[in-house]
């Protein structure tokens, strides 16, 4: 029986001690699902392998293959994470994320027929919606199976599939693409090349792990913290209502509905975003900075994929500014804990700046190794991805755990973890991409994923510490729009601009993104003291308070 199903009794069950032992069912789903986030990783970060040969195929550039891997995915993963978010807030949480690992390993064996970058784009858009999925369900699911004290070490122990999806895939793409293309050099069944026989080959075994997912048993939503919640009655209709808030045009109806200044104030953000993106395509593309017009010239689809980041992006942030201002009128307590929570904004805020740096060390760091180093695809997956894995797998456990520990010690000890994953890889980011040596660059590479993984578990906690058990979903895909629209949608790109831009030169890319540095730290800074007086508003609510938006 579904927690749809189950009667309101459910929600006045016996409140488990929060002291007494975590049951080993809870252990185990937990490895189900660091299991998904694993193939979630994998076949989201394969393109760091397969950069190279699809920038041969396809004829592309370093700045097409930064917003191939960052913004035309994250848009769609960001925007598509909040009605989802949603729905795993009110819906069965386990079906849900069945069917998204269905839908995203199908689009990611679909890239592998991709013959232009038009269909890549758009196989990669479909793997973002589908992975949209995941994690809002995972962090609920997590915190409903794992009480407080062990809520940022159950978080981290999922997160670490992440970095060992993410170091796996370079190991699984450099053995298929380098076998394939001995045993096919001229193209193998149906023509395809050896990176699309990677995509293939990674996408299917989705399909297998979503029946597993699905034998997974919904827990009382909110009772492992004395909060059940009841079950909701039409779960669909907030999914719908938050869809029609969020995607545009349907955004100016959901406006106009609520009032005409609202709808006035929905198409000045609209016309205001839209602005701005024009303004910097056509100072990019004018030659304006550091950007040298002539590069441009020279590399016509460069233009292409300048106008597609900045107006892509634009409908990206204006759709979440319509979303919050909708939100504000609809649920003014989420509103208000979230978007409305200069805490919330800030924990999330500073964590994005640790993803800007960390999305793009990872993203860039095969294809310059195989580039400066010549070290081949093979060796790239043990050299480097194998390393990864295992020290972003250390990284964001320990990390998690320091943090738990913290957690005891001050309400927002959790941030001097997030802190630590800023600060930390950056003068190892800048040593593994200006040393002249195979080995340090190598060294430093795992180094900067020991570092940069272990703020995860930290920093998703405070935020899931800051709203009501209710609105986790939406909390961790709020959480999540700060890692794609200022991590995943930013970093990779910018660092592949640059390149570009300089002569194909990714060392000075990377370099050029350690200004987000001091930015993090001024936004932790306020977090750590506005952390502690947002989170007692929170028990205040749980207990029977009120919150104003």
């Amino acid at each position: 029986m579904s927690e749809i199903e189950k009667p309101a009794a459910a929600a006045d069950a016996q409140v488990p001690n929060p002291d007494a032992p975590v049951p080993a069912y809870s252990w185990y789903a937990l490895g189900v699902l660091v299991l998904v986030y694993v193939l979630n990783f994998v076949d989201r970060q394969i393109l760091s392998i397969l950069a190279n040969d699809i920038k041969a195929d396809l004829g592309v550039d370093d700045a097409f293959l930064g917003f191939l891997y960052g913004t035309a995915f994250a848009i769609f993963y960001s925007l598509f994470g909040i009605p989802l978010g949603k729905l795993a807030d009110s819906w069965h949480r386990v079906r849900l994320m069945t069917i998204g690992l269905g839908l995203w390993s199908i689009m990611t064996a679909l890239s592998g027929f991709a013959k232009n970058a038009a269909m890549l784009s758009g196989a990669r858009v479909g793997v973002g919606i589908g992975e949209a999925t995941a994690s809002p369900s995972a962090y609920s699911l997590i915190s409903d199976w794992f009480p407080a004290r062990l809520r940022a070490t159950a978080l981290a122990i999922y997160s670490s599939g992440l970095y060992v999806g993410g170091g796996i895939s370079l190991v699984i793409g450099g053995l298929i693409v380098e076998n394939w293309n001995a045993a096919y050099p001229d193209g193998g069944p149906l023509g395809l090349a050896g990176w699309q026989a990677a995509f293939i080959a990674v996408g299917l075994p989705g399909i297998l792990l979503a029946i597993w997912v699905l034998t997974l048993k919904e827990p009382v939503r909110g009772l492992i913290d004395g909060m059940p919640s009841k079950p909701v009655e039409r779960p669909f209709r907030g999914f719908f209502e938050e869809l029609l808030q969020i995607i545009p045009p349907f955004t100016f109806v959901g406006a106009a509905r609520r009032s005409a200044a609202a709808l006035a104030f929905n198409v000045l953000g609209f016309v205001g975003f839209f602005v701005a993106a024009w303004l910097i395509t056509t100072l990019v593309q004018s030659g304006q900075g550091f950007i040298m017009g002539a590069i441009a010239a020279r590399v016509p689809i460069l233009d292409v994929a300048i106008s597609d980041q900045w107006f892509l992006l634009a409908i990206g942030y204006y759709s979440i500014f319509s979303w919050a201002s909708a939100l504000r009128s609809r649920d003014a307590e989420t509103f208000a804990l979230t978007w409305g929570s200069p805490a919330f904004l800030c924990t999330i805020l500073g964590y994005g700046t640790v993803a800007f740096l960390s999305y793009a060390t990872s993203y860039w760091g095969a294809p310059y190794g195989e580039r400066v180093f010549e070290i081949s695809k093979s060796e790239l997956g043990l050299l480097l991805g194998a390393p990864a894995a295992v020290t972003g797998f250390l990284g964001v456990v320990l990390g998690g755990r320091v943090a738990d520990w913290l957690f005891t010690k001050m309400p927002a000890g959790r941030l001097y973890v997030v802190l630590f994953g800023l600060l930390a890889p950056v003068p190892v980011i800048w040593v593994m991409f200006t040393t002249e040596d195979r080995t340090v660059f190598l060294i430093m590479a795992a180094i900067a994923q020991l570092f940069a993984s272990s703020a995860l578990g930290g920093a998703a906690a405070t935020s899931q510490s800051l709203v009501l058990p209710r609105m986790r979903g939406v909390a961790t895909a709020t959480f999540f729009l700060a890692t794609t629209l200022v991590g995943l949608a930013l970093g990779p790109y910018l660092a592949g601009l640059v390149s570009a831009k300089a002569g194909e030169d990714l060392g000075l890319g990377m370099l050029s993104l350690l200004w987000i540095a001091p930015i993090g730290v001024v936004l932790l800074f306020f977090a750590f003291k506005l952390v502690p007086e947002a989170q007692e508003r929170v028990l205040a609510m749980g207990q029977g308070g009120e919150v104003r938006a």
